[in-house]
């Protein structure tokens, strides 16, 4: 049960997480004219009221921090309008005290449909899609299979320093964990110098920092660098060690959104994943 101080807490970062992501949406994304000269980018309280249905002042009570309810089919018209990819929705209900979402990962508005029939065409290789936060946005059969299951761990969970710090039974499997490990937090590191104000980020770094003495002290040494594995070692129980070559492909130009594909790297790999990946082909 939450205290006082607590509610008001979680009211005021709601407030803050809604302007910040209002702040990120252009009228033109929504179809809106521009209409003038703008003091502040993003769109406006009326806009996203208007856009999501409600009244203003009850959306600029939300943002203030107002003690109000709010329904599910409220808050999840703000998170379409305010285009909050699924990581982010869950957020949004719990800052708002809302029981938590329903969140359908097949519908990711990250994973477009191409990128979904690409995944599965390429069965039994395994292939996953995060973006700069190393969240699991997507994965096909052979990633779920190499991971021991990513399919059973909740959605917000899903995020791959997440299970890599705190998940036994991935690091177990990571046959290179201590050379991979830190590419990836001075890697994650550098992407968040582009949102650096942005909740879900800061809320990641205060946890790992608190649950991975590990994380701790690379988060510590401030190194950065965005160099890609060219290569990664797996042991898995039932097929033994795997090696792979890695290809990236991109959502877009300036996306964030990165495809990881993992391509064997020699024929004993190759034949393992035809023997063992039960593909949904």
């Amino acid at each position: 049960m939450t205290t006082g101080i607590e509610d008001r807490l979680r009211r005021t970062e709601l407030g803050e997480f809604l302007r910040n992501r209002r702040g990120r949406i252009t009228p033109e994304q929504v179809g809106l004219p521009i209409g003038g000269r703008r003091r502040t980018p993003g769109l406006r309280r009326e806009e996203v009221a208007q856009l999501a249905g409600v009244g203003v002042t009850w959306y600029t009570w939300l943002e203030q921090g107002r003690d109000i309810n709010a329904s599910e089919q409220v808050l999840s018209a703000i998170s379409r309008t305010l285009r909050l990819d699924p990581h982010e929705h869950v957020h949004l209900f719990t800052l708002a005290g809302a029981p938590e979402p329903v969140t359908e990962k097949k519908n990711c508005s990250a994973i477009t449909p191409s990128m979904q029939d690409m995944m599965v065409q390429l069965e039994p290789f395994p292939v996953a899609v995060r973006n700069a936060r190393f969240d699991v946005l997507g994965h096909n059969a052979g990633y779920d299979w190499l991971m021991g299951g990513v399919d059973k761990i909740p959605y917000e969970e899903r995020n791959t320093l997440v299970q890599c710090l705190l998940n036994p039974e991935w690091k177990e499997r990571m046959v290179d964990w201590e050379q991979n490990v830190p590419r990836m937090v001075s890697s994650f590191r550098a992407a968040m110098a582009e949102h650096m104000g942005e909740p879900g980020w800061k809320s990641l770094v205060k946890r790992l920092k608190a649950e991975s003495p590990c994380f701790a002290e690379l988060w510590s040494q401030h190194d950065v660098n965005t160099e890609q594995a060219k290569s990664k070692r797996y042991l898995h129980p039932e097929a033994g060690l795997l090696t792979f070559d890695f290809t990236y492909l991109y959502a877009g130009r300036r996306s964030e959104i990165r495809m990881s594909v993992y391509t064997p790297a020699n024929d004993e790999t190759r034949e393992k994943l035809r023997e063992f990946v039960p593909t949904t082909r």
